[in-house]
Order: structure tokens, then C-alpha cells, then sequence
């Protein structure tokens, strides 16, 4: 059966554009009949960029909460439940509490049009505002300078990971375009904290910092990483940390860690020390991002010695980011399930995995209407130059490979964080 807040979600969606123009007046207008939440949240560290985000809020999640911080966060999207997206003082907002504050923003918005984004994040800034934390971990959505995230006028910090193309029927098809909207979340007096950009983005970023007058504190320049046999050096002109490799999977992590150390570094906070920052390196989870099932009915169901991997990029530059570590797994073969929505850059994503995947089962993602179909995600897959199939349901691929493959292999899933959603459901009790 539904809960409250499920019922009302649906019909929060009934509400989006037939088109969407990317705009702020729609929850200008809500947040103002709310009373203004955003300007009464604790401090917040605002992110945007391509790919990192999620990790990047992860790592900091962790290391101000064992500093002893109460952390609220906001993501998107959520893989399994809506409730994953809004953590209040470190918890996931209960089923009642949600219920209550979308009930309130249904109710002020009036069954005027409003994007199923603008509504609910105006509902986590209610949330925020009304429960007390140290600090708001606060993700943008799509771009940055018409996110309905970057009403937050006067943020503590922002932070911009690593750039690439994606969404660009919204944000342009340059990536200079793309870096423009993003960096649009920069304030003046505030600072900002730039990860590793290509040499065309990280202009545009600090042309818009010099433009507002933000206080840039950028990679390569500032600050840099410098991976060691045992973990890896984060470095600045005021400070140094030897630390192990973190928790997330990937050598792209080091990068994420390195931004949320970049943040505490130019925001200090009190008792984030060395060791609070080992700690949450060390501890930070973030499903779904190059993640290792080890339970549940799936892990279950497969011949010993095979691994279940799941990843949710999506992106050309996520598809480098995971070849680069796949690239290094020995022993055993690799095998991809890929789901994709049809907006997404399947071949170019694709590519880069080619020359680590022994075979690919390209399937559709269940319920969701605006999936790739699996024909078109198996043309980009042949095109790239794999052994491809498709398959119309994931056990169907999992079948199929197993037929397929004599001995312990692993099988990566990857291509969207919806598909994911879906694997967590059928896995029961292995979910994230």
C-alpha cells in the first residue's frame, strides 16, 4: 500500500510543464508563500558540477558527523525510496515528517504549475528549516544558475566537481556552456572551491568568480592530490594530510575527497581535525557509485566466486572514470548489464568501457517511460565495439551470462542510477 507522502508525490507530478524552461519564478513564488525557508537554514555547502557530487557530500557527511556535527543533506535522485533524498540532523526524513512538509508545499503552491524538483526541494528546505543541524550539505539538480537549489542567496561555501557534457538539451552542447551554468552557484564573499576542470571550464569558473566576486580556491593552483602506494597526499599551501584511500571504490574518489577536504579546509569547523578527516575518508558510503554487493537475494543466487558490481554513471566523463578502474581488476572477466535513459550519450559512455567488457546484455529500465529501449543502448554498445546482446529483464541477463561464461566472472550494472533502484529492489535485503 502507498504511503501518504507516495500519494502525494504523484500528484505533485501532475503538476510539472508539459515544458520545462528552466526558470526561478516558480518557486520564487512558493518559497515566498512558505515564509522564505532557505534564508533560515543552518550554514550550507552548496555543490555542483558533473560528476562527484553525491561522493564528494558523502565524504563531508561523514567527517562532520564524526567530528560530532548534526548534517543536514539533499540529493538527487533517490534510488529505492523518495526518503533517501532529504537527511535531516543525519537521518533520513521519517515517512510523517515528509508527508507533512509536501502536504504544506501542495498546499501553498496551490495547484499552480511547478517542476516535481522546484516542489520537493522547496519541501527540504522546509524540513531544514524547521530542524535543527550544524550544517546543510545541499546538491544541485540540474546546472546550478536556474536550479531551484541556488535560491540560497548567502551559502557558507560552494564547490564545483569535476565538469563534463550532460543534460545539454537544458544547459548547451559546449562545455563551456555547461561550465557557465554551473558555475553560476558562486557568490560574492563566499568561497569557492574548484576540483580538476579542463582547461576551457576552469576559465569560465573563474571568469564567473572574478565576475561576483567569489574567493576561488582551486585545484592544481591552491590545492592538489597525489596518489601514494598506500592512499594518497592532500596538499596546500597551509596544509598537509597523508591519508589512506577512502572507502568509495575508484581512483576518481581521491578526487572527491580531496574537494571535501578543499571545503572543511576553507571553511573551518569546529573539531574537524586530521583524524575526524581519516575517519570519514575512511568510512564515507555512498551507494550505487562503483559499489560492491556482498548480501542479499541476488549475491545469493550467483556461483561462487562471481561479483556483483553496480555503478551509476552515466556520462561520457563517469564512463572514463569507470574504465579507469575496471581497466585494473584481474583474474576474472567483466560483463555488463547497461540500462540507459534516452537522453544519455550511450555510445560515447560506452566507449571507454569497451576495451575492459568481455560481453554486454543491454536492457531497458523497468518502469521508467523515457528508458532507452534495449535495441538502441545494444546498437551504441556494437558501435563502441562490444560483444553485445540484449535481454528483457535483468534475470534474463544474468541468465544469459551465466550460459554463457564457464567461470567466476564479475558482472557490472551500470548506466543510469534508476536501473540501480531497480537491482536494489530485486536484491531485498542487500539494498544500499
Amino acid at each position: 500500500m502507498d504511503h501518504q507522502s507516495d500519494v502525494i508525490l504523484k500528484r505533485l507530478q501532475a503538476l510539472h510543464p508539459k515544458l520545462i524552461d528552466l526558470s526561478l519564478k516558480r518557486i520564487n513564488r512558493l518559497l515566498g508563500r512558505l515564509g522564505s525557508p532557505q534564508d533560515r537554514l543552518p550554514p550550507v555547502i552548496h555543490i555542483a558540477g558533473t560528476n562527484g557530487k553525491g561522493s564528494t557530500i558523502a565524504f563531508l557527511k561523514c567527517i562532520l558527523e564524526a567530528a560530532g556535527h548534526k548534517v543536514h543533506v539533499y540529493t538527487s535522485p533517490h534510488l529505492v525510496q523518495f526518503r533517501e533524498r532529504i537527511v535531516l540532523a543525519g537521518k533520513m526524513i521519517s515517512e510523517e515528517a515528509l508527508a507533512e512538509v509536501l502536504g504544506e508545499c501542495e498546499r501553498a503552491n496551490d495547484s499552480e504549475e511547478i517542476t516535481f524538483f522546484e516542489i520537493t526541494t522547496a519541501a527540504a528546505f522546509l524540513a531544514f528549516a524547521q530542524i535543527d543541524a550544524d550544517i546543510v550539505l545541499l546538491e544541485t539538480g540540474l546546472g546550478g544558475r536556474l536550479d531551484a537549489t541556488n535560491l540560497v542567496k548567502r551559502p557558507a561555501m560552494t564547490a564545483i566537481t569535476p565538469i563534463g557534457m550532460d543534460h545539454m538539451h537544458f544547459l548547451g552542447d559546449t562545455l563551456a556552456a555547461i561550465a557557465f551554468e554551473k558555475a553560476a552557484i558562486q557568490k560574492q564573499g563566499v568561497p569557492s572551491i574548484i576540483a580538476s576542470q579542463e582547461d576551457s571550464v576552469r576559465q569560465v569558473i573563474l571568469k564567473t568568480a572574478t565576475a561576483v566576486g567569489a574567493l576561488p580556491f582551486v585545484y592544481g593552483s591552491d590545492w592538489q592530490i597525489t596518489k601514494k602506494s598506500n592512499g594518497f597526499k592532500y596538499s596546500s599551501r597551509a596544509l598537509t594530510l597523508h591519508l589512506p584511500m577512502p572507502s568509495l571504490d575508484g581512483l576518481h574518489q581521491l578526487m572527491n575527497a580531496g574537494t571535501a577536504i578543499a571545503c572543511l579546509e576553507q571553511f573551518p569547523i569546529a573539531n574537524v581535525t586530521d583524524g575526524t578527516i581519516k575517519e570519514g575518508i575512511g568510512n564515507a558510503v555512498w551507494p550505487g557509485r562503483l559499489q560492491r554487493l556482498n548480501e542479499g537475494r541476488l549475491i545469493d543466487s550467483l556461483p561462487h566466486g562471481w561479483e556483483l558490481w553496480l555503478d551509476g554513471g552515466h556520462n561520457p566523463a563517469a564512463g572514463a572514470a569507470l574504465a579507469q578502474t575496471i581497466s585494473a581488476w584481474q583474474g576474472q572477466p567483466t560483463h555488463l548489464i547497461v540500462g540507459m535513459m534516452e537522453s544519455k550519450q550511450a555510445e560515447r559512455f560506452l566507449r571507454f568501457l569497451s576495451p575492459h567488457a568481455a560481453s554486454l546484455r543491454a536492457i531497458a529500465i523497468p518502469g521508467e517511460a523515457a528508458s532507452a529501449q534495449a535495441t538502441e543502448i545494444a546498437r551504441a554498445a556494437r558501435i563502441a565495439g562490444i560483444t553485445t546482446e540484449t535481454a528483457c529483464n535483468f534475470q534474463s541477463a544474468i541468465e544469459s551470462i551465466l550460459a554463457n561464461e564457464s567461470g567466476p566472472a564479475r558482472i557490472l550494472v551500470c548506466g543510469s542510477l534508476y536501473l540501480l533502484g531497480h537491482i536494489y529492489g530485486l536484491n531485498g535485503n542487500g539494498g544500499p
